[in-house]
């Protein structure tokens, strides 16, 4: 499948925004008939033919979805790396009882083909040294900085977490986060009660383990979101203002 292509407006120095995209769209490549009815309704909120671009993937390569959930995701990865290719779909267990349901469903038809469910706990993933082309973690990095014990989800070193993704990718391999904002200077706090997380937090974090900040797209911002509310609110749920943030490691 040909490689789809995204045209970035620069608005500044370091911040780009999608602006259009070539003739062979995702809509072109992955018809709605042969996807999930829930999957074809996420694409309003998800936005992936803007969102996939940004990680340039090819027939090959190899792509780690980090706390994929149900493989919305996963999936998509799947027809742009092709056959030759692999996707991860990485879930801890904590994960993988939420959204087994849905997952089971999806890698069962899709098989033969790139997705490989990879259960892992966050203090060792394995992911090799050097083997990754891609990985992203989408709406799922502020989870670093929660704890719910009660549920499964114990505390995770952070910095142990982020330094295996860095050590995964190859030189020239891009991270991409997308996650809710939260209110500016806020740091990692809200991301306990309201599962949010300051975007220039978010921006240091990930680069002390190596890597660059490259882009930043704002097509999933949304101005009339309110930070004081958890994202599970439902006056925003699936409607948060959300950042999007791409990394290359140099």
């Amino acid at each position: 499948m040909q490689k789809l292509a995204l045209t970035l407006a620069l608005l500044s120095s370091s911040v780009f925004a999608a602006s259009s995209l070539a003739s062979d769209s995702l809509s072109d490549a992955l018809p709605s008939d042969k996807r999930l009815d829930t999957d074809v309704l996420r694409d309003a909120r998800s936005r992936p033919d803007l969102i996939l671009p940004l990680l340039n993937l090819a027939p090959g390569d190899r792509v780690a979805d980090i706390w994929a959930g149900g493989g919305y995701y996963s999936e998509l990865f799947s027809h742009l790396v092709g056959d030759s290719g692999e996707v991860l779909v990485v879930n801890n267990l904590a994960y993988q009882q939420f959204s087994e349901k849905q997952l089971t469903p999806r890698l069962e038809a899709s098989k033969p083909g790139p997705m490989k469910l990879h259960l892992r706990e966050a203090d060792n993933l394995e992911l090799g040294i050097e083997t990754l082309d891609a990985a992203v973690i989408i709406l799922s990095y502020h989870d670093l900085y929660h704890v719910d014990t009660a549920n499964g989800w114990n505390p995770i070193d952070a910095d142990d977490f982020l330094g295996q993704i860095s050590k995964a990718l190859k030189s020239g391999g891009r991270f991409l986060v997308v996650d809710h904002y939260a209110a500016p200077g806020s740091g990692n706090r809200d991301a306990q009660d309201l599962h949010r997380i300051d975007i220039e937090f978010a921006k240091a974090d990930i680069q002390k383990h190596g890597l660059r900040l490259e882009q930043e797209s704002e097509v999933l911002r949304n101005p009339e979101d309110d930070y004081s509310l958890t994202v599970f609110d439902e006056s925003v749920r699936g409607k948060t203002d959300r950042f999007v943030l791409v990394f290359t490691k140099p």
